[in-house]
């Protein structure tokens, strides 16, 4: 029995040991088989990782062979902060600025953007959003309004020949006369003091209320005729509350009290046997038909429609019925940059904003494009006359509560959307 029981423990620890080598073998092979998948998966892993490294690498390849390339034209073309002397005649167009949405109604904003993206000095998302290039107009001309001076700040690209390529690509009413660099944070709006508009109209306009319009080439302006009309103008010098000449002004909304600093209507000349003469007005700035309803008033005063303390009463709180001059005449002569020449004009890295030497294109472009617009459509189509035969619908003795004008405004608004002349 002695014997037997060390043979039995000796079966017992052989059994449970290859029990145990068994189990860990199993053990192992689970771990093995386990490992080998693992091994696997890390292997997938890392050829995954790899081929999405290699993709992100050449997506970053591509990019930095962009970036380089858009680095490289803007090393040769930069972009910088300019501005641009424009002049257009405005016959055609529904005002200055770009109206998103409305491609039907036409403006010089939408040929000058065309114009800046075939010539290559913007890209051609900047012309969908002109934030992009911080584009900004000096002045909103309206419906039909030219303009000699007009001045818009921008970023652009700064190409060889620039102004002769842009040229190219706009129509012969709308042409970029002048380029000047300016300081970085500049907006043509803002740092604006003033703007210089002329009114071109046959003199018949002044003529009494009984005049026989069907003979307009007849008519002469009296001396005694043109001082009335001056002192009529100068009676606007100075800060007045102008809600009466504009559209939805609240007569307590302080915007609606504007600057005037000049106005005067020159000496008559005879033009296609017709008399005309220009009137000038210069003001830190101007509403929407201010200037065309300051001309309106005063003609209406001259005709004998009206009498002369209508306009003292225009400024008042009272709503007063104003007519509205022919937007044909208005031309934007000349935007004023005193403060800004003052401050960097003579710090010797900018240029005053002065356009003495671009006078004689200007003066050439106003007498091949503004100046004949303006005597032929007014000789065709008799903008003044038909509108002369409005004005006694107007009444200028009572207070209006919803004027004439007034009434007529969906029309303007479909007409163009500006808030100023």
């Amino acid at each position: 029995m002695s014997k037997i029981r060390p043979l039995l423990s000796a079966l017992f620890n052989h059994r449970l040991t290859s029990g145990r080598n068994r189990g860990l073998s199993k053990f192992c092979c689970m771990m093995s088989e386990g490992s080998r998948d693992e091994q696997t998966v890390k292997l997938l892993k890392r050829a995954n990782e790899e081929n999405e490294d290699s993709a992100e690498g050449v997506q970053v390849t591509k990019r930095i062979k962009t970036e380089g390339e858009a680095t490289e034209d803007e090393k040769k073309y930069p972009k910088k902060k300019v501005v641009l002397l424009l002049a257009y005649s405005g016959k055609g167009y529904y005002g200055m600025q770009r109206n998103p949405g409305t491609a039907q109604f036409r403006t010089i904003e939408d040929d000058l953007v065309t114009a800046l993206i075939k010539s290559g000095c913007i890209p051609e998302n900047h012309g969908e959003d002109m934030k992009k290039m911080s584009f900004q107009r000096c002045a909103r001309t309206d419906k039909g309004v030219s303009a000699a001076g007009q001045v818009v700040s921008l970023k652009l690209r700064l190409i060889e020949d620039i102004i002769e390529k842009i040229n190219e690509h706009l129509p012969p009413q709308i042409r970029v006369l002048g380029l000047k660099r300016v300081t970085q944070g500049f907006n043509s709006k803002n740092n604006c003091d003033a703007r210089t508009y002329s009114y071109m109209l046959p003199t018949v306009a002044l003529s009494p209320k009984d005049y026989d319009t069907g003979n307009i080439a007849a008519f002469r302006l009296s001396p005694e005729t043109l001082q009335k009309v001056n002192h009529l103008f100068a009676l606007y010098k100075g800060t007045h509350n102008f809600h009466n000449f504009t559209s939805q002004k609240a007569p307590n909304d302080p915007s609606a009290r504007r600057y005037i600093t000049e106005m005067s209507c020159g000496e008559p000349f005879i033009c296609s046997n017709t008399e005309f003469a220009v009137i000038t007005v210069r003001g830190q700035s101007f509403m929407l038909h201010q200037i065309r309803k300051m001309i309106g008033l005063v003609i209406a005063v001259v005709k004998g429609y009206a009498k002369e303390e209508v306009m003292e009463r225009s400024w008042g709180q009272e709503k007063v019925d104003v007519p509205k001059a022919p937007g044909l005449g208005l031309v934007l002569e000349r935007v004023h940059f005193d403060r800004y020449n003052k401050r960097f004009g003579g710090d010797g890295l900018h240029e005053r904003l002065e356009w003495d030497q671009e006078e004689e294109a200007i003066k050439a472009f106003k007498e091949a494009h503004i100046y004949p617009t303006i005597v032929e459509t007014e000789c065709q189509e008799g903008s003044m006359v038909s509108w002369m035969s409005t004005l006694p619908i107007h009444d200028f003795e009572a207070t209006a509560a919803d004027t004439r004008d007034d009434k007529d405004q969906k029309q303007d608004n479909a007409d163009v959307r500006n808030d100023s002349d």
